[in-house]
């Protein structure tokens, strides 16, 4: 059995430099892997690009990243939550390539799977296509899209073995999932790191083969972006 166990995230991290570009796991908070971008942080690695549903918040997640400029570009879906974030892409401090949801989904699980791009419909008519080949399909336009390219994934799972396998938990499945192999080398961080074969093989999200390192995560504080709750009556 291969194992993929490393000691710590300073393990994990190595290899990491300026000017990389990163895949980084989660949705909104959740299931973002915290450890890893306070390693980052630590590093103060520069120029660096980050693939990322969203942006984190001004004192969390990737906003951590933003505040101090190590950051030069973020392909991003949503960035609604982050004042710095808006601030740097306005003053135009900071490079920003917005992308569909589903189109920086597929732009992930089409690097996992190996495909080199894929035409979707999405974007078509708008900014979004600029630049882009576009090709009918039984009387329907699609854009061209290139899969996305990454040095580093730094993912995060619920369950994970020592051979690399993972187990998701809700909506933190959505980015770390297709993120997985989708980079030269992906990281997974775990809350729960068990030995090879403890995990229930049909319960299993990701197969090891995806994962290059993995280590037991600590301290996580999982955020919540806008906590609503309801007035007693």
């Amino acid at each position: 059995m291969i194992r993929k166990t490393v000691a710590n995230v300073k393990e994990a991290l190595k290899g990491v430099k300026d000017n990389m570009t990163f895949m980084v796991g989660g949705f909104g908070l959740c299931g973002i892997p915290e450890n890893a971008i306070e390693e980052l942080v630590n590093l103060n690695v520069k120029n660096i690009t980050c693939i990322s549903n969203n942006a984190g918040v001004d004192d969390f997640g990737l906003g951590l990243l933003l505040q101090k400029r190590q950051v030069k570009k973020m392909v991003s879906s949503y960035v609604g939550e982050n004042d710095e974030f808006e601030r740097q892409m306005l003053s135009g401090e900071l490079e920003v390539e917005l992308t569909p949801q589903g189109t920086l989904a597929e732009k992930c699980r089409a690097a996992q799977s190996g495909f080199p791009a894929f035409y979707t419909p999405a974007g078509y008519g708008t900014e979004v296509a600029e630049g882009k080949e576009t090709r009918e399909f039984n009387g329907k336009m699609y854009v061209l899209e290139e899969a996305a390219k990454a040095d580093f994934a730094f993912v995060k799972a619920w369950k994970g073995d020592e051979a690399g396998n993972l187990i998701f938990k809700g909506t933190a499945r959505n980015f770390n999932a297709v993120m997985c192999g989708a980079a030269k080398i992906t990281v997974a961080e775990v809350e729960e790191l068990l030995p090879a074969g403890s995990l229930d093989p049909n319960e299993i999200h990701i197969p090891g083969i995806f994962v290059q390192r993995i280590f037991q995560g600590k301290d996580y504080q999982k955020r919540i972006e806008q906590r609503t709750v309801r007035t007693k009556e």
